[in-house]
This record gives C-alpha cells, structure tokens and sequence, in this order.
C-alpha cells in the first residue's frame, strides 16, 4: 500500500508512521520535521501536497490518513474581535479544510482510475464531548471532520471508497505532558476510568488497522481512544 500521512512529525503521526512502515507499507509523511513540508494555513499547501506526495509514489496513493492539525486556544474575553476569527479560521483551515480538500483530490482519484482507497481522519473526542471554553473552534473543526467523514463514507461505499474516524481523547504526547504538568493533572486523571491518558502507539494502532484491516462493512464508524473519559 501507498500511503499519505499528515502531520507525521510527532506525537501521534509519527507513532501512525512507525507503525505502518512497520506493517511493511510505503508511507509519504508531511511535516517540517520528517516528509514533505506544508504548512496548511496556506490554502494552497493541501494541492501541492498531493501533488508532491504522488510524484514520489509513482502516482500511486491507496490511502489517505488526515492527522495533522492545532490545538490553540482563542478565548472569548479577547478584545480583538478580529483575531479572534482569525483565530477560528485558522483552526478551521488547519484541521477541516485542509483535510476535506485532500480527501476531494483522494476520492476524485480513486473514482477517476476505478479503484478503491481509504480514508482514515483522526479526529477528537471533543467532537463529541466539547472542549474547554478557549477551545470551541478545536471541538466545532472536529465535529465537522466526523460529520465530513460519514458523509464520505455515505456517498462512496459502492465504490470501494472507504472511511474511518478515530476519536483519542488526551494523549501522551508533549502537549498532554504540558497540561498534566501545569493545570490540574489529577484532576484530568479523575475523569478517566481508565486511570491514565493514552499513548500515541495506542491511537497509532487503531489508524493502522483501519487503514490496512478493518473490514469494508465497518466504512463510516467512529472509534474512540479515550479510556471510556466519553462514552456514546
């Protein structure tokens, strides 16, 4: 398999990296610290990704895992109306846009040659749960990338065409490490039943095995990562 990773340089992608190449699968990371730099506040970076990401697989992606995104926050008390939706959209440009536009190019492919692909978006559980009260452009861009990711799912599954959402709730990357170290880690603790946050290799298995072995009749599902700190 072909694979396009985003936002591959740490943390979670780039424990999806290892992972995949470990399954022995070709995988195209972008990052600016590992694979192709693209930085996707420019609209014009998902494009030349794809582009840039096919030239080095010989024109060939089988599947698609959209990673990369923001967690910044961009509180209401602001006085700066403006920055503040210029806040909001980037958010939303980093971590819906820039990955509805790369599923567009993946899917228009795959119908364009006749074959089948996967998609597999990572997501959050604040989709679902909400996020703290500096974070509602984090919690609105992941709800959208559920919504989008069903509807995909929906529309293309005739085709072969399929798609997976995963939902982590905190994981241990050095942004969690930051937060349990700074506001309130056993308090955070306390709502997980599980007892502790996850760890990228735990989210890292599930995006493999959606991208490689979930089954075609599980297109459209959601799986959550969160150690039942949200259950549906």
């Amino acid at each position: 398999m072909n694979i396009l990773l985003t936002g591959s340089s740490r943390g979670i992608g780039a424990a999806i990296f290892t992972a995949l190449e470990a399954a022995g699968e070709t995988v195209v990371g972008h990052g600016t610290a590992s694979g192709i730099p693209a930085d996707f506040a420019d609209p014009a970076a998902p494009g030349r990704l794809w582009a840039a990401a096919l030239d080095q697989l010989g024109g060939r992606i089988d599947v698609l895992v959209n990673n990369a995104g923001v967690f910044e926050a961009n509180p209401i008390e602001a006085d700066d109306d403006a920055a503040w939706v210029a806040n909001w959209e980037r958010t939303m440009r980093i971590n819906l846009t820039a990955s509805a536009e790369l599923c567009r190019l993946a899917i228009r492919r795959w119908r364009e040659e006749g074959r089948e692909g996967r998609i597999v978006n990572i997501a959050s559980r604040a989709a679902y749960r909400g996020d703290s009260p500096a974070h509602w452009h984090y919690a609105a861009s992941k709800a959208g990338m559920v919504a989008m990711t069903k509807t995909i799912a929906r529309a293309y599954a005739r085709e072969n065409i399929l798609a997976f959402t995963i939902c982590p709730g905190f994981t241990m990357t050095g942004m969690a490490e930051e937060y349990l170290a700074t506001r309130g880690g056993e308090q955070l603790l306390a709502d997980i039943p599980l007892g502790r946050v996850a760890t990228p290799g735990e989210v890292a298995e599930m995006a493999r095995w959606c991208a490689l072995d979930a089954p075609a009749s599980m297109t459209g599902a959601v799986l959550d990562v969160n150690g039942a700190s949200y259950v549906r």
